[in-house]
């Protein structure tokens, strides 16, 4: 039976070690200068802490075998309570560690800085003054990344290139939920939100084809939302970009309302072309056909407001993204939205209300009853004496006693 109990052990231990060899290591063997940065800082936490963890297992495990039940040697010392050389270790050990960590923080919190433009290639190369960062921008959508290359006039879906030891600037936003942009090999997850935009700034060292995708869940098609990402040789780099040219389409607003709607498994889509205010509008919330840009609507509260006949309409202040797959329908026919349209499958989402957002309908489940109707003015006497001044409705302002 033992010797049963001993095999099964082995046996466990060795499919454990098979199951690691699956294991991807690229957050501890990453390809970029920050990605490895970031590396190195988990790997010192983890170090200064096990300082204490290690001693304190062995000493936990020693001083239950030393002072077992069976062991007449161990000194039985009840009236034991204080000693000073074990408070002062038991205390400043930590107390160092602790302030190791901390400085080790607030130096790297400020170095690792995603919105801090980079200053080194490598450990040992610093950016060289006259080198451009790539720009990229970043839409989230659902389920699939869209890439914009302002500088090369190109967009992809779901494959994203770079040359290796060129500083990358990545604008990252969404258009639904939030959603996380994360390459292992590269740098740290930066989440991506639907009004707003974040900033990444990285490096890619070394050539091959490395994985990328959402690390916050978005959705039924969150698995799905993949791509790659190809770290290639600046010549490399230069044909990849005349590829997505030569073989590419033109992304005009239809093709991105298309884009737009939801999907599960896009493959990789080349666009030689966008439309040059595309993401500016994208950030703006202001996609839609006669839609005003948050940008705008900020300037015109900046200046004082629109006064009472403001030069927009309410209808063109609409932002909520449920109306991304009715454009058609809404937008361009600036037909009514009712809750059937929602159980129709035209919204991704629908409250707990009953009732779409900004509707006017009541919510369900509460009554509403015909609304009270005003008493009719008594129509002014015939029998009024002259010069009489008819009775207003209004109640009389308020008198101020001195």
């Amino acid at each position: 039976m033992q010797k049963l109990l001993k095999f099964s052990c082995h046996l466990l231990g060795l499919a454990m070690l098979l199951a690691l060899a699956g294991c991807d290591m690229v957050v501890m063997s990453p390809s970029g200068d920050i990605a490895m940065q970031q590396r190195d800082l988990i790997l010192v936490s983890t170090g200064l802490m096990l300082l204490i963890i290690i001693p304190v297992i062995i000493m936990t495990l020693y001083f239950a075998w030393h002072y077992r039940r069976s062991n007449d040697k161990a000194v039985y010392a009840p009236e034991w309570h204080h000693s000073m050389r074990l408070e002062v270790v038991i205390w400043a050990a930590p107390l160092m560690i602790i302030i190791a960590l901390g400085a080790i923080t607030w130096i790297s919190t400020h170095k690792l800085d995603p919105y801090r433009p980079l200053d080194r290639i490598d450990a040992n190369r610093p950016v060289p003054a006259d080198v451009k960062p790539l720009e990229v921008q970043v839409v989230a959508l659902d389920w699939k990344w869209l890439f914009f290359y302002p500088e090369q006039g190109v967009a992809t879906v779901n494959e994203l290139a770079a040359p290796i030891d060129r500083p990358i600037s990545f604008t990252i936003t969404g258009t639904s939920v939030m959603n996380s942009f994360y390459v292992p090999a590269l740098a740290g997850q930066i989440y991506a939100m639907p009004g707003m935009q974040t900033k990444l700034h990285a490096v890619i060292n070394k050539e091959g084809v490395f994985e990328g995708f959402s690390a916050n869940y978005s959705g039924a098609g969150f698995s799905h939302m993949r791509f790659k990402f190809h770290a290639l040789g600046h010549d490399g780099f230069e044909q990849w970009v005349a590829t997505v040219k030569s073989r590419g389409t033109m992304l005009n607003m239809d093709a991105y309302f298309k884009l737009e709607k939801p999907s599960e498994k896009v493959p990789a889509t080349y666009y030689s072309g966008y439309q040059q205010d595309l993401f500016h509008r994208i950030v703006n919330l202001c996609t839609a056909p006669g839609s005003v840009c948050v940008d705008e609507v900020m300037h015109i509260d900046r200046m004082g407001g629109g006064g009472k006949e403001p030069e927009v309409s309410r209808d063109q202040l609409r932002y909520d993204n449920r109306y991304t797959d009715f454009y058609e329908k809404f937008h361009y026919t600036q037909g009514p939205y009712h809750k059937t349209d929602a159980l129709n499958g035209l919204s991704p989402t629908f409250p707990a209300t009953g009732n779409p957002a900004k509707s006017h309908e009541a919510p369900e489940g509460t009554e509403t009853g015909a609304p009270e109707q005003a008493p009719a003015e008594a129509a002014p006497s015939q029998s009024a004496p002259a010069g009489a001044q008819p009775q207003s409705n209004d109640p009389a302002p308020a008198q101020i006693n001195p």
